[in-house]
């Protein structure tokens, strides 16, 4: 009973010493019965049960695990840039999916672009006994992982490949998929063609800009250094960017924004400017309630669940014993029409107007 203003003292968790109290047994025939181990009747194993049920007792699945003969705890570690970005919260959905079918638990975490915290948070997973480990890398050196790679602890690495270390990874086709993107904004009249991006240290922001640069380069364009506009991080960014660029003498009738958070910020910019319906835009990776937006916005869509799906299964291979050399997967985009790559350009033909050029 407690007073006004207090709370009760927490109460400790019950243990198998506490069951085997209540059920009269010895520690070793409950544990037996939690790890469902032969060798105890069924009249012992009930008692055990029931008085687990009225403690409310719950194993402890960490030491449990210490004492399994394979060593597994039925956990692996996810490392991500940000489990918020709606790209990795649907990879981080995938992927626990598919271990959430084998019973196994996923421990995420986010490194926002950290070097040190992605070795932080690599090293805690690996500390607490992980069976494998699926990261995003953040940093440019990947090695401080090799000792636990030769230890046995499988890794999968996932939307960027690792750097000085020998490892499976399952990638997007970035570059041809930015490719795509501005290539669609060319034949629809445009010349003059803005690019934003995130940071240049960043694996798939090169990619995407060494895609943008190349498909104006195929369409005869130069590209104009004033146009083009990198470690953009945040949509806020994003807006002030598009202002700027908006204002300028020779402005920019399109606008490849190569990130999902750089293209909500290009979005709340171009209505704020009443510039929605006059000005072009393709962006890279889905966004939330896209289709309720006038223009749709058009986008290069990542293939998230192949993503999450085919690292999750190389991963859950590799904890089978599977020793084939590392792979190296990359899936295509596709880009999805929505309205807003569709506006018309300067330079606009009769096939680009009525749709016959894509």
């Amino acid at each position: 009973m407690t007073t006004h203003g207090q709370t009760a003292a927490p109460r400790a968790r019950p243990t198998m010493r506490d069951v085997a109290a209540l059920s009269g047994v010895s520690l070793k025939t409950v544990s037996r019965v939690v790890n469902l181990e032969p060798g105890v009747s069924d009249d012992l194993a009930d008692r055990v049960r029931q008085a687990a049920e009225q403690l409310d007792y719950h194993p402890n699945l960490t030491a449990s695990s210490l004492r399994r003969s394979d060593g597994k705890t039925q956990t692996i570690g996810l490392i991500l840039e940000d489990v918020s970005n709606p790209f990795e919260a649907a990879l981080h959905r995938r992927i626990e999916e598919v271990a959430r079918a084998r019973g196994v638990v996923v421990i995420a975490g986010s490194v926002d672009e950290d070097e040190a915290r992605e070795r932080d948070l690599a090293t805690a997973l690996v500390a607490r006994r992980v069976d494998g480990l699926i990261v995003m890398p953040t940093g440019h050196d990947q090695s401080y992982l090799a000792k636990e790679q030769r230890s046995g602890t499988p890794m999968v690495f996932v939307d960027r490949p690792p750097t000085f270390l020998d490892a499976d990874c399952v990638l997007t086709a970035n570059e041809s998929g930015a490719r795509a993107a501005v290539a669609h904004l060319i034949s629809h009249g445009h010349r003059r063609i803005a690019f934003l991006g995130d940071q240049p240290s960043i694996s798939t922001a090169i990619e995407r800009l060494s895609g943008y640069r190349d498909a104006l380069e195929r369409a005869g364009i130069a590209a104009d250094s004033a146009l083009i506009r990198l470690s953009l991080t945040s949509s806020d960014q994003a807006e002030i960017a598009v202002a700027e660029l908006l204002a300028a003498p020779d402005a920019p009738t399109a606008i490849f924004a190569s990130q999902n958070l750089l293209t909500i910020g290009v979005v709340r910019a171009l209505h704020q400017l009443g510039r929605q319906h006059s000005i072009a835009l393709v962006g890279f990776d889905d966004l939330p309630l896209v289709d309720l937006l006038n223009p749709g916005v058009t986008l290069v869509l990542q293939d998230v669940t192949g993503l999450g799906t085919a690292t999750a299964d190389i991963l859950f291979r590799r904890l089978d014993g599977d020793t084939r050399p590392s792979e190296r997967i990359i899936l295509p985009t596709t880009l999805i029409p929505k309205g807003s790559g569709e506006i018309l350009g300067p330079f606009a033909t009769i096939e680009s107007a009525t749709g016959a050029v894509s």
